[in-house]
Parts: structure tokens; C-alpha cells; sequence
């Protein structure tokens, strides 16, 4: 398997996959989605009782939410992630969580306001490396007379336990589409040009061309005897090569994102490969 990387931003990639196959590369999309490890926040601490700001104002510790909503929404706010952190229960400190498996953050915010994610704050004052990215994302509204005080706490996990610690969206592949026209066919009429939901044909001169040729999404509009009468176009993918595409939700960058993937792709196919090794002596 070769990969020909087409676009890199920070949260998406888009890239070619070459001498591979559709089981393969499902792998890797299934990979993708379930098995890369990511910080969530998965413990939340409510302040219950009475709240006093600087100034000795007091506020109701409440809000419209219930604490369990409020704790589901901070837990779905991507956490900038640093894959040297270990899983809490492989942890050295026995799964009572420390430095090396979790990070905490505080928040403390007084009515009335809306409470976003850029609100979290980590513990550890100079840590700024684990700021929250995305600090627009709505939490819950605070009325008059109302406050918010938690201490919440992220730990590594995958996809395959809970939704949260997804670190994609998004992820797909195609064939690697080909289309051809046959210029001693083609009567250069144009009707394939507005049927294509991608605009991958135009007319160049007097010719209609294939000017966006990876774009095609193999839908065969175009090659329909209604529209091109001649028979003139060729559509096919080829099950060798495939466009891959996805995004993440920023708690990784797309490139560290793929480095895992394929990483954990190649533990995954060394490992199989011992185990029937292991049958055949």
C-alpha cells in the first residue's frame, strides 16, 4: 500500500491509496473511527450549595440544565490530545489518575451569561499546551442569580468505548475514478456536461473535455444511452486505487491522526500474521 497525500490541512486530509484493496483500506477507515486514542473529559465534580464571586456576591449553584446534561456536553468538547499520555488503567499510578493519564480543568462562570468551552481552564496554570482549541462550543445559559462551578477531568480512551473520544468524522473512501471519451464516438454535443453533479466535463473549444476527472463519484449519469446516445463516455473505478478522505474534530491534527492509524494498522497485520504463523507449525 502506497499513500499519495493530495491535502494536509490541521483537521482534514484528503489522499490517494494505491496497490491496495477495499479490504485494506476499510481497515484503515475502520481504524480511523474507533481506535485512536483521544482525551475526553470523562469525571466531572458539581460544586453544590451556595457560590460567592470576588466581591462576596452569592449565587445558587444551578442552572436550567441538569448536572448530567451540563457533564455529557463537557464531555464532548474535543480536548487537545498528547499521545505520550497513557491509558488511566495502564497507568503507573494504578487508575488513580495523575499527571500521566489525566488533566484537569476548572470552571467557574456567574449568571447571567452563556458558559462556552473556551470557559475551561486546566489546573495547572502554565500548561497552556492543553487549552481547549475550539473555545466557542455552548455549554448552558446562566439566568440571574445563578452559577457554575466544576472540576472536570479528561482521560485517554478510543472510539470503541464511547462516542466522545472519536477523534474523526467524516471518513471515507472511492474507487479512483476514470472517465474516458471516446473522440470517434462523441458528437461533442454537450448533454453530459449538466447532468454531472460534480461539473467534470466542459467544453474546450468545440470538444467536450474531462476537466476534473478525480471529482467524478462514479454516479454514471453521464454514461446513461439517454443522455449520451453515442455511448461515447467510459466511467470505472479501479479497485487498486482509492481516494480517502476525513477530518477531525481538532483534539488531533490530521497528520498525527493518519501517522497512528497506520501505525496501529501495522501492529494489527503483524500481529494476525503471527498468530497464523503460529498455526501452521
Amino acid at each position: 500500500m502506497e499513500i499519495e497525500i493530495i491535502e494536509m490541512t490541521e483537521t482534514s486530509a484528503k489522499f490517494l491509496v494505491t496497490h491496495s484493496s477495499p479490504e485494506v483500506v476499510n481497515s484503515l477507515r475502520r481504524v480511523l473511527m474507533s481506535e485512536i486514542p483521544k482525551m475526553a473529559i470523562e469525571t466531572v465534580e458539581f460544586h453544590l450549595g451556595p457560590i460567592k464571586d470576588a466581591e462576596g456576591k452569592e449565587y445558587e449553584s444551578v442552572s436550567p440544565l441538569f448536572d448530567e446534561i451540563v457533564a455529557h456536553r463537557l464531555g464532548l468538547v474535543p480536548i487537545p490530545t498528547d499521545l505520550t499520555l497513557k491509558e488511566r488503567d495502564k497507568c503507573e499510578c494504578g487508575g488513580e489518575g495523575c499527571p500521566s493519564c489525566m488533566i484537569g480543568y476548572s470552571l467557574f462562570k456567574t449568571g447571567p451569561c452563556d458558559v462556552y468551552s473556551g470557559d475551561l481552564l486546566p489546573l495547572a496554570e502554565n500548561d497552556t499546551g492543553v487549552r481547549v482549541k475550539d473555545d466557542m462550543i455552548p455549554l448552558v445559559r446562566l439566568g440571574e442569580g445563578q452559577a457554575i462551578l466544576v472540576y472536570a477531568y479528561a482521560e485517554l480512551g478510543t472510539g470503541k468505548k464511547h462516542a466522545k473520544w472519536q477523534v474523526t468524522n467524516g471518513v471515507g473512501y472511492k474507487y479512483l475514478p476514470s472517465v474516458k471519451i471516446d473522440a470517434a464516438k462523441c458528437d461533442n454535443g454537450g448533454t453530459c456536461i449538466p447532468v454531472c453533479p460534480k461539473h467534470c466535463f466542459a467544453k474546450e473549444g468545440a470538444k467536450v473535455k474531462v476537466v476534473d476527472e478525480k471529482a467524478c463519484i462514479l454516479c454514471m449519469a453521464c454514461a446513461d444511452p439517454d443522455i449520451c446516445k453515442t455511448r461515447a463516455i467510459k466511467v470505472e473505478g479501479d479497485p487498486t486505487q482509492f481516494l480517502f478522505e476525513f477530518e477531525t474534530d481538532g483534539s488531533l491534527s490530521a497528520k498525527e491522526t493518519l501517522l497512528k492509524a497506520l501505525d496501529i494498522l501495522e501492529q494489527k497485520f503483524d500481529g494476525f500474521k503471527e498468530q497464523v504463523s503460529s498455526l501452521e507449525n
